[in-house]
């Protein structure tokens, strides 16, 4: 392990010590932690990158007509997983997985389907995803429902 000298105000030092006291630990492992957690938050905001269109066509193939006459969010997965694959909250939208491995596919924007129109088509969030206020904002555009 590496030895690193760096300055910090008396009152970060202070709390420093106080936490690492607390949590029966040196101030220097309470460090290390916090920048392990930074680092891992870090690399999970990296986007993923693109796939190419050949290999999005399969599943495009597959889910299309499933994400076209899906009338809401239950209905929807049902008809997912019977044909092998599972929506995930991804982000700020969804993401297609194989629904026996859990192996990503693709993000659904990337097959047509974004969770903003799959948001205003539905009326209402995908079930436990923590970005709900996207339909507050997605309200002040008209609502089409189909008929």
């Amino acid at each position: 392990m590496e030895s690193v000298s760096f300055k910090l105000p008396a009152q970060m030092h202070a709390r420093l010590e106080e936490l690492a006291r607390s949590d029966d630990v040196s101030v220097g492992q309470l460090i290390r932690v916090a920048l392990e957690r930074d680092f891992r938050r870090r690399e999970s905001l990296l986007p993923r990158p693109r796939i190419e269109q050949r290999l999005l066509s399969p599943v495009r193939d597959q889910a299309g007509d499933v994400f076209e006459t899906a009338e809401n969010w239950g209905q929807l997965k049902e008809r997912l997983l019977e044909r092998g694959y599972i929506l995930r909250e991804a982000g700020g939208g969804l993401a297609l997985h194989d629904a026996i491995s859990g192996r990503f596919l693709c993000r659904t924007s990337e097959i047509g389907y974004g969770y903003p129109a799959l948001l205003r088509r539905f009326s209402a969030p995908f079930p436990g995803h923590s970005h709900t206020w996207l339909l507050d904002q997605i309200r002040d555009v008209p609502i089409y429902v189909k008929t």
